[in-house]
């Protein structure tokens, strides 16, 4: 099926100036990769909205303050992970507010990236309407559809790129099965890896699927 700029809007809760940019990269994509059923695009439509702040947001934000990392990533940057009250160790303390440090320690040696000094965990920091995170990530993307995004990844920026990353994430990780099957908590947990934000997800499904007639 193919979206509107109306039903975009409708669907994702965006602003019909963002939805008149998306809509035309989205549509492709769906035929695609077989989002082409209503209850499919629902489910797409809601995580990638939810994910990316209903199509405002294509880069990770990651200007944390100390407190900040010490309680989103307690291993690393907590001088007691298992304490109530998380208080920074001296590596979140140097790195606060700086992004760039701040992938770069936190993705290190992770996602198929390099050690911090190689900038990898800046250089393929999550991108796109799903953000794509990790060299690994990106080089499987890149050899899945035939573009060169580890060496161009500001190209996950564009909106053509990033409703492409979108929508083969959400192919690679099965969610059109998961969607037929009605699960969308299994959904979730393949778009986000947990359950982070589901509340506010499943309202966008039921949105969407109003929007879009879903039976």
């Amino acid at each position: 099926m193919q979206l509107t700029p109306e039903q975009f809007a409708a669907c994702t809760r965006c602003q019909p100036t963002v939805a008149a940019v998306w809509v035309s990269h989205i549509n492709p994509q769906l035929t695609r990769w077989k989002i082409d059923t209503p209850a499919r695009v629902a489910g797409f439509l809601a995580q990638m909205s939810h994910e990316s702040a209903r199509f405002t947001r294509f880069t990770e934000g990651l200007n944390y303050s100390a407190e900040g990392l010490a309680n989103t990533w307690p291993g690393r940057y907590s001088v007691n992970p298992n304490a109530a009250v998380k208080v920074p160790n001296d590596l979140a303390k140097s790195i606060a507010r700086n992004p760039e440090a701040i992938a770069n320690h936190t993705y290190a040696n992770r996602m198929g990236n390099g050690d911090v000094a190689s900038g990898d965990g800046w250089r393929y920091r999550g991108r796109g309407p799903k953000q794509i995170t990790g060299l690994e990530n990106y080089t499987r993307l890149s050899k899945d559809v035939g573009v060169g995004f580890v060496n161009n990844p500001d190209w996950l920026l564009q909106p053509r790129y990033g409703a492409l990353s979108a929508a083969w994430y959400w192919d690679w990780k099965q969610c059109n099965q998961l969607q037929d099957a009605g699960d969308f908590k299994a959904v979730t947990k393949a778009i986000n890896g947990g359950l982070i934000g589901y509340d506010q997800r499943l309202e966008l499904l039921e949105n969407a699927k109003r929007v879009l007639e879903v039976v």
